[in-house]
């Protein structure tokens, strides 16, 4: 299992057997591991370098939103994260583009269009459903855009940092959690400032908070 090159990480046995077959027709000798929680996912992650692709549920415990997608691109730049879920309305599957997905699967999909977009990944381009409105909201785009960009500059721990800031935690608070010195959190947050262009700590949680699906998002069923 060393050698795996794939992780399907989903809460949900029988979406993760089939998206195993369609993996194994697109991806010669994947090595597929499987996640059912984002704690988990990261546990495999750091265990098997050999890992280049990521089928990460929306839904799954422990990611709330695009954060856990985010959180990926900071710690595991090289990994390619593939977005999958029930939610397959057009702002969603954009917003996860934006943010950094090479694709969005919606789990309705049947094997053959999984593996066009395994395949459509693979080739180094993105992937999203014919039927998606991709022209809606292009500034909000490019907004998203550059807020992934800034988050990946951030460092590991200034990315940790920035996720208690959103969480309304105080400098001590985030020190004793890192146990690291209170003066080390001041510095972290001025950086996080300086890298997200903003003024103050309310509006980088804010910014965070973006990456979070809005109540019209997260109407349907988390699946």
């Amino acid at each position: 299992m060393s050698q795996a090159k794939v992780i399907i990480a989903d809460d949900h046995p029988l979406f993760r057997t089939a998206l195993k077959q369609a993996i194994i027709e697109c991806i010669d000798d994947a090595g597929t591991l499987e996640a059912d929680n984002f704690s988990e996912l990261l546990i495999a992650i750091e265990a098997t370098p050999s890992l280049e692709i990521v089928f990460l549920d929306l839904h799954m415990p422990g990611n709330d939103g695009f954060t856990g997608l985010t959180q990926l691109q900071n710690h595991y730049p090289d990994l390619v994260v593939i977005m999958v879920s029930s939610d397959d309305n057009d702002e969603t599957m954009q917003k996860a583009i934006n943010f950094g997905a090479a694709a969005f699967i919606p789990k309705s999909a049947d094997l053959t269009t999984i593996a066009s977009a395994i395949d459509t990944v693979l080739m180094g381009d993105i992937w999203l459903p014919e039927l998606i409105e991709k022209n809606a909201g292009q500034q909000t785009a490019l907004a998203h855009q550059k807020l992934a960009k800034q988050l990946g500059q951030l460092t590991p721990q200034q990315y940790v940092v920035l996720t208690q800031i959103a969480d309304g935690q105080l400098n001590k608070q985030i020190a004793y959690y890192l146990n690291i010195k209170e003066t080390t959190v001041k510095k972290h947050v001025s950086a996080i400032l300086e890298k997200l262009e903003v003024n103050n700590r309310t509006l980088a949680g804010l910014a965070y908070q973006q990456l979070m699906l809005s109540p019209t998002e997260n109407v349907n069923s988390p699946i």
